[in-house]
Formats: C-alpha cells, structure tokens, sequence
C-alpha cells in the first residue's frame, strides 16, 4: 500500500487525469442506461405499468393497442378460455386534447368497462376514478384538477375529463396518457365521430382464475382463439413494436462504453509498467517480493477505478433528479451497482498485462541493464 499511494502522490496530475477520464465514461453509460429506461417507459408505460396481468389482441394487430380490433366472437372465445378469472373490455385511442386557455396537444385516453382490473398502479397524488368523466393521467403531463376538454368535430361539443389523480410512467407512444372508465372513452370518441354506431374492444384484459399463472392463461387463450395473440404484462410491454429496436441501439452503445473502460485503464498501466520497468527490477533485486509490487498494482486500479466511479456517479446524480426532451430521468441504485461492479471488474481484468509484466521480472537483471522479459 506505501508503495501505491507514493507512487500516486508523486504522480498526481497523470492518475487524476486518468480519473477524470474514467468518471467521464461512467457518466455517460448511467447516462445513457437512464435515457433508454425513460424512452422504454414513455413508450409503453402505461403497459407496464397498468394492473391486468394478461392482455389480449388480435392477432394481426403486431402487439399495438390502437390497432387492433377485437370482433364479439373473438371475445366470447377469450372469455371462455380456461383459467380465465376476470375480464374487461379495453379501448385506446389518441385525441386532440385542450386544458384551460393553453394550445392544442395530443395524447392517449385508455377506457375500460373494469376499473379495478386495468388501473394503473403507480398513484402517485390524487385518488382513482369514481364516476364518468373522470380519469387519472400521467404525471409529468398533467396537474391534479385539471380539466381536460377532448376537441370534437365542428359543432360539436368538446367531452370534458378530470383529472382526479396522478400515476408516474404512465404514457403510451411518447404521449401523455389518460386512464379512464369506458363511458367515458365513449363520450370522447362520439365527439370526434358523432357517426360512430359501434365501438369494438381494442383488447381484453384478463385476469387469471384461482390458482392459474398469466402464463398459463395467455397459453390457454392462444390455443382456444387462433385469431387472439395473448401476452402476459411483461410480455405486452416488452414485445411491442419498436422495444427491441431500441434496446439494440443502446445495447450497441454500451459495448462501446463497455470496450473503452478497459482499454483506458488497460493501456495506461502497461505504458506506466514499461516506463518504470527498471525501477521495479530495481526493488526486486533489493528484495522486494513479486506478490508486494503486484498487490501494489492491483491497489493502484482498485483506488483508480474507485475514484472513477465516484466521480461518474457524482456527476450523473443530479441530472437523474431532472428530465432531457420530455424524458424522465431516474436514478436507478440497481442498475448503478451492477454497472459499478461490472467496470470495477473490467478495470481490474485489463491489469492483466501489467501484473504479468511485474511477476516476470528477474532480479538478475538489475546487474545487466534496466528491462523486462
């Protein structure tokens, strides 16, 4: 350990730039890890975060709630299914929504004819909807009490919802999202298509009998009804379109990031091994054991990638308390730790060269010229 922090101490600018550099990165990988978590949650959101463990579309649909249509036959079939305990009919559709004297914006009102099967489950302020006419919305789009007026067609009276309570992650397609009861969906559509004579389910919600796992129900409900495509919560979420697109492109990211870390720390030890290399057969010919000069390296990218990691953590903190483009941020601890542990050990694994360097090195050589093998 003396050894270590001399050398670093004497060294200072050279270890604190390779800090800086490290936390750097770090940054940007939670930074990233963050980013792609708030794009996945504004996308499907109200998915995941929604209570009905089973959702059912049609099939051709390709998982999107607006599109698909679920017709009375397909519906009495998913009812009928076995295990299936509790369903609802569930409809979505975006509208052009005004609240108070601001402009014109768009967003997402889900309705359902059984609030307390589908109903989001992250409230946040407020209460659930009791009668029609009023829903609970995302929270970084609305306010408590807010009135919201869906915009009809000409001559036709806007429909009014109110905004009775609040619930994070809840939007859908990157839009601020209303979850209400089914009257309420119907009196939204009509005012934007008085015409409308019929209004199918866009899917069912399902909740599993007694003793039967979502699993087993979505199973069941794809074997009975071959025009139905039944997913679980989890599935629905992570199997809508666009998802796996965007994990991949970040995934692309973090390999990069996951690439330079080691690369960094990797490199600068081996070029500082080299450049020290006759100081080292210096302190093994005095006697010096092998084991104490690589305990000493391993110190040096232990203190090294520690400070790193503080650093980027530091600095990533406070911008996880705001929000980038819409976005929310969030500081997620778990996926702090993992990446920690993951860089701490690529850190150390990158020293790999170096700490082989140190334990070849043959103190004879001190009598015959500075080197290592």
């Amino acid at each position: 350990m003396f050894l270590a922090l001399r050398e670093m101490r004497r060294a200072v600018v050279r270890f604190g730039l390779l800090v800086a550099a490290i936390g750097l990165l770090v940054f940007l990988i939670l930074f990233q890890q963050a980013l792609q978590d708030g794009l996945l949650t504004s996308f499907v959101g109200a998915i995941r975060n929604q209570s009905a463990p089973v959702l059912v579309y049609s099939v051709d649909a390709q998982r999107t709630l607006q599109g698909s249509t679920i017709p009375p036959e397909l519906e009495r079939q998913v009812r009928g299914a076995e295990g299936v305990g509790r369903s609802a009919r569930l409809n979505q559709s975006t509208f052009t929504i005004r609240i108070g004297e601001e402009g014109d914006s768009d967003a997402a009102i889900i309705g359902t004819d059984d609030q307390e099967l589908v109903r989001p489950t992250t409230l946040t302020a407020g209460r659930r909807p009791e009668r029609e006419g009023e829903a609970v919305g995302s929270d970084g789009d609305f306010r408590l009490g807010a009135r919201v007026a869906v915009v009809g067609s000409p001559g036709v009276r806007p429909a009014e919802v109110t905004v009775v309570g609040l619930a994070e992650d809840l939007q859908l397609s990157v839009t601020p999202t209303l979850f209400t009861d089914l009257d309420t969906f119907r009196a939204a559509s009509m005012a934007v298509n008085p015409g409308a004579t019929a209004m199918l389910p866009n899917a069912i919600a399902v909740a599993p009998a007694d003793g039967a796992s979502a699993e087993r129900v979505a199973a069941s409900i794809n074997s009975v009804a071959p025009d139905a495509d039944a997913l679980t919560r989890g599935d629905a979420a992570d199997n809508s379109p666009g998802v796996a697109q965007v994990r991949q492109s970040f995934q692309v990211i973090f390999l990069l990031y996951g690439l330079v870390v080691p690369l960094l720390t990797g490199l600068f030890f081996l070029i500082i091994t080299l450049q020290k290399a006759g100081s080292l057969t210096l302190l093994r010919a005095i006697g010096a054991r092998a084991s104490v000069l690589a305990g000493s390296l391993l110190l040096q990218v232990g203190i090294v990638m520690g400070l790193g990691l503080a650093v980027g953590v530091g600095l990533f903190y406070p911008l996880s308390r705001t929000g980038v483009g819409g976005l929310s941020l969030r500081f997620d601890a778990t996926a702090v730790l993992a990446w920690s542990a993951l860089l701490l050990g690529l850190g150390l694994l990158s020293a790999l060269a170096s700490l082989r360097r140190v334990l070849r090195i043959d103190p004879i050589e001190a009598t015959s010229g500075p080197g290592v093998r």
